[in-house]
């Protein structure tokens, strides 16, 4: 159910790399239901982890989201009532909280050196012993007393002090009560001066008022440390929702270290539309809003309800986001759709300045290739030979195999033709070849057009051919069907001196 009041809710990526896909699935979910509730979706940027943070990751995780048509209404680069939006610039806001937990016997400093920390782990992983973690080694003692001890650090750290009776289970807004292992005595104050996560997480959400904190299931084994720092330091706790984890076809979690699709940048780069990816995002855990599963986000967020999230794990398959990506661009205005093969040209550097000519071109051509392209970046592929110059045009080893003992004929009736056609548009192209090599040679279509088809795109698939023929042009359409009828007439691995220059005349 959707509530009458407006929620905040906010999505915390960390600048550590490519923005992963799972960044635009909680980015989803969390717009979707501030914008239902008519409250505030935020981004915040949780960059406390300073030996992984990649300076430029921060701008991909804005151009992304944005890329993707999920905008926030309150984050670094648009400011709002709660900034600064990034931890990094939040430092003097966490310190009173820590030394509130510090004085209030929550927390303890903790002055065990790494070498001996990473001893730990490998003694209760040799032992196998049930509770792992922590030791509390530093708990009760002075500087001085633990200074006496093997394995000291003089820069010390905050760890929080888990009670015995610690609560372990919370109620989660999609999966009702959910149970979580016992945590051990969490770091949250690091030896840097920068807070961790788990501390700058509560903090953060409690003063930027978010509501509802909506993340993946593996924050489950988290939430019992989070609402205990709620409880110490004597503040209300968020509702806490945990979406299920996207997952691999073999059921594993999903990685940018094992799967490419993984990196959000990677679908842009492929080609896929962002209103696709959004939907595809939606139907790994939502239902389909009504008949069709293709839905617009607006549809998605008016039929909003979390009592409708699958919890079960859902399967990351693209052959799914490749069909509604297709049923997008089928859907699409073909004006709308030239624009979008241009935005991705230019993003992909394949036309990175491309002249108006070459626009319009392309304009006019995508109509033939529309009902037949999967991804943006298959576009320019399919129509190459509009923009090869007659000169460079390889006629590829398959198509010239499946040319007949008919081919030079038909090569020479189609020039007769395309030389006379007037005017030279797709109606009278078609009627004068079909004309010429149907009725007056008796050939089937196939091998009536086939060489026609070779000669105008060097390739046995091709769009619509008496299209591209007009889109070609007379000169061009010509030229390259003397090219190949001459190369028909010459010994294999021929090439005439001075390119087709030498082909004009017959």
């Amino acid at each position: 159910m959707t509530s009458s009041v407006a929620a905040r809710l906010r999505v915390a990526p960390s600048p550590t790399g490519d923005p992963h896909v799972g960044t635009a699935y909680m980015s989803l979910f969390n717009k979707a239901y501030a914008q239902a509730t008519g409250g505030a979706f935020v981004l915040r940027i949780e960059d406390t982890d300073r030996a992984r943070y990649v300076a430029a990751s921060e701008q991909q995780i804005f151009d992304t989201l944005r890329w993707l048509g999920l905008p926030w209404d309150e984050g670094p680069d648009v400011g709002g009532p709660y900034a600064p939006y990034r931890q990094s610039e939040r430092l003097d806001t966490y310190r009173p909280f820590v030394e509130q937990l510090l004085a209030d016997g929550h927390a303890y400093h903790c002055w065990c050196s790494t070498e001996r920390l990473a001893q730990l782990r490998a003694e209760q992983q040799a032992s196998k012993v049930s509770v792992t973690g922590y030791d509390r080694l530093c708990f009760g003692k002075t500087r001085e007393q633990r200074e006496a001890l093997p394995g000291f650090s003089p820069t010390p750290v905050v760890r929080m002090l888990i009670p015995d009776d610690a609560p372990l289970q919370f109620t989660d807004v999609i999966r009702g009560q959910v149970s979580a292992p016992r945590p051990d005595d969490q770091v949250i104050f690091k030896a840097d001066g920068f807070p961790t996560y788990h501390l700058a997480v509560v903090v953060d959400d409690h003063l930027m008022g978010i509501t509802h904190v909506v993340r993946g299931e593996e924050w489950i084994s988290s939430t019992p440390k989070h609402i205990l720092l709620y409880q110490f330091l004597g503040l209300t706790p968020p509702a806490f929702a945990h979406m299920p984890l996207l997952r691999n076809t073999d059921k594993s979690k999903i990685s940018k270290r094992k799967n490419p699709a993984a990196r959000l940048m990677w679908f842009r780069e492929q080609g896929y539309l962002p209103e696709a990816l959004r939907n595809f995002l939606q139907l790994l855990a939502y239902p389909p809003v009504g008949e069709s599963e293709v839905a617009t986000f607006d549809e998605f967020v008016s039929s909003f309800d979390w009592a409708k999230v699958n919890t079960v794990g859902p399967i990351f398959d693209l052959k799914k986001l490749d069909w509604l990506n297709g049923e997008y661009i089928r859907a699409m205005n073909p004006d709308e759709l030239a624009d979008r093969i241009v935005e991705h040209l230019r993003f992909t550097g394949e036309w990175a300045q491309p002249e108006p000519a070459e626009v319009e071109l392309l304009r006019r051509a995508t109509p033939l290739i529309q009902e037949r392209l999967g991804l943006l970046s298959e576009a320019l592929g399919k129509l190459v030979f509009l923009f090869t110059a007659d000169a460079d045009l390889v006629i590829a080893d398959d198509a010239r195999a499946q040319l007949g003992e008919d081919a030079s004929t038909v090569l020479e009736g189609a020039i007769d033709v395309l030389e006379a056609t007037e005017p030279f548009d797709t109606a009278g192209i078609e009627a004068g070849l079909r004309a010429a090599l149907i009725d007056a040679l008796g050939l089937k279509p196939r091998f009536a057009f086939g060489p026609v088809r070779v000669a105008i795109t060097g390739a046995r698939v091709s769009p619509p051919l008496f299209e591209s023929i007009e889109l070609l042009g007379r000169e061009s359409s010509v030229a390259r069907l003397r090219a190949l009828l001459a190369s028909l007439d010459q010994p294999e691995g021929f090439e005439p001196p001075g390119g087709l220059d030498g082909l004009d005349q017959r």
